[in-house]
């Protein structure tokens, strides 16, 4: 993980900046350079240079008692219930002595969380020190420099199984790095049934996937296997798929190199070439081969999400948190790569989230330091989320699928960060009212870019 740079000489330089009133700290100190002896000196000198005695390390920092508030919508404070979670809770004890400091875990609920962040930072008095945001709420706080950029108390790292305890900074967004969190090897992918494949013979995706197979084209063949009517009732009882429809289209997006709109440049998507192809093959899904089964009836309902879970659906994107209570057995491959995609990027991720540092947190290097601490432990798993993922998956291919081919593979995706970006009447009108793909992008580029420059001003 992207460690903070040496606490010694943060902690010399937090002093410094206390006893100089200023509030920033960007300056930093390097240790004097000391010259190597000649070689004569070591070879033939009786009586060596006397070295200069070591400087004692600085004092970590008594912050009188603070509370150090990490908040997130749900309960942060480690169970108790692995050896990791025990060690870290010790680890947490002797960091808050170490610092004298008390560390506090907020839960407040997802629909009560961004209005308390909101008014609490414009107040200047932020709810929490730390605090868990997604990334398509963060954009637009960051726009409004209600974030603070982690960059000048943290190092650039980026292999994070070096440091599997401790925290790594996450992708750039708005321009900058603000984002940090624990490592962990998670990504949503192509789920499938197992047993039903099994049951109706069909090839196992992971096969498939392992001879280089598996594509758009051969993800279309196996939903339209799948789609069964299986006691000659006249109703198709078996399907190929199932899913959100907005999702489908942003994770088949990404999965052909694109993205529904591009934050970084300030463009929106809906009418790159890639976007339309995604959507021609979603739409063909629904409406052209009808492999999809749609529980609710309505092909934009959110709640589509769950249809996988009545066991008679093929396949399904979905996240590792959802699979708690199936009751057949899962395999999970990649979303396949479509003709413009490439192997590492193979979903959209709209639900990123990490852990941000408002604006207002006074001195935020150290209090992410002592965060940072808290992590240090001896890990026994031997990568980070071992025992998460193996508590939902039982066979270990899959957790090697996650871990080798879908993990780090998410395309961060924020179209929801702009208002008014018609994302959803954009694939309402495709996949619902049956309107022309490219007419249909047409129809609401303006809108969507108009959406994205509004942030930008």
């Amino acid at each position: 993980m992207r460690k903070m740079k040496g606490l010694s000489l943060l902690l010399i330089c937090l002093m410094f900046v206390i006893t100089a009133c200023s509030g920033g700290g960007g300056a930093q100190t390097e240790a004097p350079k000391t010259e190597p002896a000649p070689a004569a000196e070591h070879a033939g000198s009786e009586t060596p240079k006397e070295e200069e005695p070591a400087q004692p390390a600085a004092e970590p920092v008594d912050l009188g008692g603070r509370v150090i508030k990490v908040a997130a919508w749900w309960d942060l404070t480690p169970a108790g219930n692995t050896a990791d979670e025990k060690a870290r809770l010790e680890k947490i004890a002797e960091v808050e002595k170490k610092y004298n400091v008390k560390i506090e875990f907020v839960n407040v609920p997802f629909e009560e969380y961004m209005n308390k962040f909101t008014t609490s930072v414009l107040a200047g008095e932020p709810f929490a020190d730390i605090v868990q945001l997604e990334y398509k709420s963060a954009l637009p706080a960051i726009m409004k420099g209600q974030l603070l950029p982690i960059s000048e108390f943290t190092t650039d790292q980026n292999n994070i199984n070096n440091e599997a305890n401790l925290q790594m900074k996450y992708p750039a967004i708005g321009g900058g790095e603000y984002g940090f969190d624990n490592p962990i090897s998670l990504g949503l992918g192509l789920h499938y049934n197992r047993d039903l494949f099994k049951k109706h013979g069909l090839p196992d995706l992971q096969e498939l996937h392992a001879k280089g197979e598996w594509n758009w084209d051969k993800f279309m063949e196996i939903a339209k296997q799948a789609t069964k009517d299986t006691n000659n009732d006249g109703k198709t009882d078996v399907w190929g798929f199932s899913g959100w429809a907005i999702d489908a289209v942003k994770h088949f997006t990404a999965a052909n190199g694109g993205k529904i709109v591009d934050d970084a440049n300030g463009k929106e998507g809906l009418s790159d070439p890639k976007t339309l192809e995604a959507a021609e093959f979603i739409n063909r899904l629904y409406n052209v081969e009808k492999v999809v089964k749609v529980k609710s009836g309505n092909k934009t309902n959110w709640e589509e999400t769950n249809t996988f879970k009545d066991g008679d659906v093929a396949m399904f994107p979905a996240a590792e948190w959802m699979l708690g209570d199936v009751t057949f057995e899962v395999g999970i491959v990649p979303i396949p790569n479509g003709p413009q995609g490439s192997p590492e990027a193979t979903y959209a991720n709209t639900a990123a989230s990490a852990k941000f540092i408002p604006k207002g947190v006074k001195d935020p290097a150290i209090v992410y330091q002592i965060y940072e601490e808290t992590f240090d432990i001896q890990s026994t798993e031997e990568y980070p989320g071992q025992d998460y993922l193996e508590g939902i998956y039982t066979n270990q291919e899959d957790i090697d699928m996650i871990r080798e081919h879908i993990a780090g593979t998410g395309v961060i995706t924020v179209d929801e960060a702009y208002t008014d970006y018609p994302t959803g009447a954009f694939i309402e009108d495709i996949i619902v009212n049956n309107q022309s793909v490219t007419a249909t992008a047409e129809k609401y580029k303006q809108q969507a870019q108009a959406a994205v420059d509004k942030m930008g001003k």
